[in-house]
């Protein structure tokens, strides 16, 4: 396997064979996944269309870390779709004060992702949310048919489990396949996006060109030894901005310093991190009236030229596109794709730019944090026993 001019030697002597495989493979996952969730569409109508059609319903998308990040991006999609409450708290914040983020007489959907299931509060959150809500199902995306989460929904009334191809259960250190793969999945099932093998097949088409033709670019920018990176974007994408910050902390073993906002928050005390050794990274909405605002950041970004550079991705270009500006209209997707489906695309530059940087840092991606004070699947929590707060 070649992956962004390296060879399999090298990229195995670099320690970054997961990575880079669970990176370049997820154009073809998402069509599995798409083939996937069609095969489940009766058993998944069965137990969504009911609840889906009780009006106090409310929806809470629930995991830790880039699970959460799913939730993050998924939530402002499905408030517009399904037009209900619609909540994205992860389990890291629901675990540690329940009666804080739930509400016992309201019914509930709780919609939990976990690579493997096995982080302590993804089970805990289940647990507690059994126990405080009056009325409660789960819907549960997951990897690992080995997992706790897997195993315990398999068994649980009132749940319904979707376990995603093997190929989504990420070797790798950090989560890549599994983060768009639980997106997709979730996305199509709750009718978050449009559905179709075609849709996703311009979808895979999207990623595709995203991983080939921004291979030039994404060796310019690591080239540029960045020591900071900032990722912007509103609604869906500030999701994303969090998990595309989070994946270079990951990769880079914190080395390179990034943080995520929206455009607007941006400018509220956060833009002072920016200096020329900063890389801003632009995630910019294809809905017109929120891409006025993300256009306005832009073009100050580059008129104060305090940053090293400010790239951006985007659906469309503007009337005089700059050679920073990374645009995929006429690449074989539909030219209404919505910024829910752009959110995995997108993804992959973040992953590609994060790997890339890894093994400019010479860090091994696979196993990143030398330390081993942080790993893949969590470990060192305590699960405190909880009495309703009493």
């Amino acid at each position: 396997m070649k992956a962004f001019g390296l060879s399999a030697a090298q990229l195995d002597s670099a320690g970054a064979h997961w990575t880079a495989r669970e990176v370049l493979q997820q154009p073809q996952v998402w069509t599995e996944i798409e083939r996937q969730i069609a095969a489940e569409s009766v058993g998944l109508g069965a137990f969504l269309d009911p609840l889906l059609q009780h009006a106090p319903l409310r929806i809470v998308l629930t995991g830790a870390g880039t699970s959460a990040h799913i939730g993050e991006c998924l939530a402002p999609a499905l408030t517009r779709t399904l037009a209900r409450r619609i909540d994205a708290i992860s389990t890291t914040d629901l675990v540690a004060s329940p009666q804080s983020y739930l509400t016992a007489e309201t019914p509930t959907l709780m919609v939990s992702f976990g690579r493997s299931g096995n982080s302590p509060e993804s089970m805990a959150a289940i647990g507690i949310a059994d126990e405080y809500l009056e009325q409660c199902h789960h819907l549960i995306f997951t990897c690992d048919a080995a997992g706790a989460l897997y195993q315990h929904a398999t068994r649980a009334p009132r749940s319904y489990v979707v376990r995603l191809p093997e190929a989504s259960n990420d070797r790798g250190f950090a989560m890549t396949s599994s983060f768009t793969g639980m997106l997709l999945a979730a996305a199509l099932a709750l009718h978050g996006t449009a559905t179709g093998a075609a849709r996703v097949a311009s979808l895979a088409r999207l990623g595709q060109r995203i991983l080939s033709g921004s291979e030039a670019l994404l060796h310019s920018l690591v080239a540029q030894k960045f020591e900071r990176v900032v990722y912007l974007g509103a609604k869906e994408f500030h999701g994303l901005a969090r998990e595309a910050s989070l994946k270079m902390l990951e990769l880079t073993d914190g080395k390179v310093v990034s943080v995520a906002d929206s455009p607007l928050g941006f400018r509220h005390g956060p833009k002072t991190i920016l200096n020329p050794n900063t890389l801003v990274v632009v995630f910019v909405s294809s809905d017109p009236y929120t891409r006025q605002y993300d256009v306005d950041l832009i073009e100050e970004l580059r008129r104060d030229s305090v940053a090293g550079r400010v790239i951006t991705l985007s659906l469309q270009s503007e009337a005089q596109p700059k050679a920073d500006d990374v645009v995929l209209l006429g690449t074989g997707t539909s030219s209404d794709a919505s910024d829910l489906e752009l959110c995995l695309a997108y993804a992959l530059f973040a992953q590609a730019l994060a790997l890339l940087r890894s093994l400019s840092l010479g860090i091994r991606p696979d196993t990143p944090n030398a330390a081993g004070t942080v790993s893949r699947v969590v470990k060192g929590v305590s699960i405190h026993p909880w009495r309703g707060g009493a």
